[in-house]
């Protein structure tokens, strides 16, 4: 074999690439961390990882040197359309969240502000080393809105699950529409790249109105991606309606699953199904705890999300880190509060890259193809380095740098499918520039739409005239009172890895 190329271009579509030398991240049953090892990439596929490959002629090589290769991030929940609206709720709390846009202004999203920020979701996903999303598309008010969110996700480089859902009709309307369901049936066309979910929330009515749409997800053979035990929306009674009622599965996923009893964990657990931990926004928007001790003590499957850059960072580095941090602190209080102290930190820092990473593939049903560093798979591949930044070495324990030292800045590579998406620190393409113009003339509207006193205030809210929601939802009288309280267990200091 000749030696790689070690050419300083871009690298090109179909041309094999090595990454040498490099702390590889596998991520794989073992967990392994591989020193000075390189991976090379044929096609779509991982070929090979080990010392000094030998490599194909003309491959691409890429120095990994005090660097470290990892899978690509999978983010299991994330509301694409509203990234436009970038850092405008930095001071909301649930309410003022549920207020702006289930209640007033959400509604006024065109089919094309949706399509601005789902192209600049994408872009800041992969610029971040997140290659696959889950676009939990809740704003389709109309067909029209939701072939412009799909045509953002089709144009735009990344693996996507587009989850399907409408905030301002009842699930048990919009998933029994004809042409919604010949949408979704004519896209959904067995592509690993983009697949499918509905995304709709169960509000614990005891009518179970929400069986039409889980009927319509089982006759679509589409999973089903639910906001579960938010506080102040969504409780144990949706879970014990789910169950009694057949619709948990292993392919279920509950987003926060913060607020809701041990019976409730139970039943996820034994129905296999995982849930999807967006720890900064449980944190700040008050769903609830992020209960990450509970998900270990009933072995329930964990992945991560961002859930919406209005509010949140945009990347998973700051979700693993928040992850991590919240599990340990919640820890100590409680150990503090019996005049014990912890010695042992339960919650690793492999373990929150596995949920980054693996969790997330495993979630979503793509576990067998990404998720991982191992010949066979899908190269979803993610090379940190970043040679002028001190904060990039020493790398003597990956996990622990990835979790506590990364940020999206020191991405050098990204992989998606064996295509680079991103090279030397920049985004390929020229995609920036338009989708800035694009975004802006979102804003612009936005403002114009709501007036200027508005959208101010909107940044700077007042206290919503409805305190205390029993749930948010425009589609329904419904009301639960319930939703405010949880028997959620208090006791981490018990739980084990």
């Amino acid at each position: 074999m000749q030696e790689a190329s070690t050419s300083t271009e871009i690298p090109q579509d179909g041309r094999p690439i090595v990454f040498r030398n490099g702390s590889v991240v596998t991520v794989d049953d073992r967990r392994r961390v591989l020193n000075h090892t390189d991976v090379l990439i044929v096609g779509e596929n991982i070929a090979a990882i080990g010392e000094n490959l030998e490599v194909p002629e003309g491959t691409f090589e890429i120095d990994a040197t005090d660097g470290i290769v990892m899978p690509g991030m999978v983010d299991t929940h994330r509301h694409m359309w509203q990234t436009a609206m970038r850092g405008y709720g930095a001071d909301w709390t649930l309410t003022q969240y549920f207020v702006w846009y289930y209640l007033e202004h959400g509604k006024s999203f065109r089919p094309q502000d949706v399509h601005a920020g789902n192209r600049l979701s994408a872009l800041d996903a992969l610029d971040a080393g997140v290659t696959t999303t889950v676009d939990w598309s809740h704003g389709l008010r109309t067909l029209d809105h939701a072939e412009a969110a799909l045509d953002a996700l089709k144009t735009s480089p990344g693996r996507y699950v587009m989850a399907y859902g409408n905030i301002f009709a009842g699930p048990w309307d919009w998933a029994a529409d004809p042409n919604i369901l010949r949408f979704i049936r004519d896209n959904n066309t067995g592509s690993e790249l983009l697949k499918f979910q509905l995304a709709f929330d169960v509000t614990g009515d005891p009518a179970f109105p929400e069986r039409a749409a889980f009927e319509a997800a089982r006759a679509l053979n589409v999973p089903v991606t639910t906001h579960a035990g938010v506080w102040g929306a969504t409780n144990d009674n949706g879970i014990r309606l789910m169950h009694d009622n057949g619709f948990m599965t292993p392919e279920t996923i509950y987003v926060h699953a913060t607020s809701l009893g041990e019976d409730s964990y139970q039943r996820i657990a034994a129905t296999g199904g995982s849930v999807s931990l967006s720890t900064e926004s449980e944190l700040s928007g008050g769903q609830g705890y992020p209960p990450a001790w509970i998900h270990r003590k009933y072995g329930i499957p964990v992945s991560l999300s961002v859930d919406t850059s209005v509010w949140f960072s945009s990347d998973l580095f700051s979700a693993i880190r928040s992850t991590l941090a919240a599990d340990r602190g919640w820890e100590h209080m409680r150990a503090h509060e019996t005049g014990e102290t912890v010695t042992h930190s339960h919650l690793r820092a492999e373990d929150v890259v596995h949920w980054a990473t693996r969790g997330g593939a495993e979630s979503l049903g793509m576990g067998s193809y990404v998720g991982s560093l191992e010949p066979g798979k899908r190269a979803d591949v993610v090379l940190l380095k970043n040679d002028t930044s001190p904060s990039t070495f020493p790398i003597v324990n990956p996990s622990g740098h990835i979790a506590l030292q990364a940020s999206r800045g020191d991405v050098h590579t990204v992989l998606v499918n064996g295509k680079p998406a991103k090279f030397a620190g920049k985004l390929l393409g020229n995609e920036v520039a338009s989708v800035k113009s694009e975004v802006e003339a979102t804003v612009e509207y936005l403002q114009s739409e709501l007036g200027a006193s508005v959208w101010e205030q909107g940044m700077n809210p007042d206290v919503p005239e409805a305190k205390m929601l029993d749930n948010p939802y425009v589609y329904t009288d419904f009301r639960d009172a319930s939703t405010h309280q949880t028997d959620t267990p208090r006791h981490p200091v018990d739980a084990k890895n």
